[in-house]
């Protein structure tokens, strides 16, 4: 039998979001380095451009780390399957003909709706989707002391 319940969110959404349920945060996740990982080769086109679009922003907010390449590319493939699909549907008929003379859906259009629907998955794993947004508050950037930047600059030597 599987889990019950909403899928666990990563330690950094729960951050992000504040910890509206005030459950104490799991002690032992695993916690991978914040970091961009390399946009992998096979990555072309269309997919590679939504990498170069998202992958700084979502580290930027914390939320992607060494371990999710995989997820994201899986993210940009299938956003490049899905754009691929709809130019094709944008400038074709959205059915087509049999040889025995049966009007049957084009295959673009379940290409383009699994691909939709596997972005929206990934979407929500990264909390990408508006309603995932709506409940991340992003912590301003902590000010910066005097005392220390002066240390730093070294000009009290």
């Amino acid at each position: 039998m599987g889990r019950r319940g909403p899928p666990p969110k990563p330690r950094a959404l729960e951050v992000l979001q504040g910890n509206p349920g005030k459950r104490a945060l799991p002690k032992n996740e695993p916690r991978p380095q914040v970091h961009c990982p390399h946009r992998p080769q096979w990555l072309v086109g269309e997919a590679r451009k939504e990498w170069e679009r998202i992958a700084p922003e979502l580290r930027r907010l914390g939320l992607l780390t060494t371990v999710d390449r995989a997820a994201l590319a899986a993210y940009c493939q299938n956003y490049a399957r899905w754009v691929k699909a709809e130019e094709f549907l944008s400038k074709n008929e959205w059915t087509s003909v049999t040889d025995k003379g049966y009007i049957q859906q084009r295959p673009e259009i379940g290409i383009a709706h699994k691909a939709m629907a596997l972005m929206k998955a990934f979407c929500q794993e990264f909390g990408l989707t508006p309603a995932s947004r709506t409940r991340i508050a992003v912590p301003e950037p902590p000010k910066a002391d005097p005392f220390e930047e002066w240390l730093r600059s070294g000009s009290h030597n």
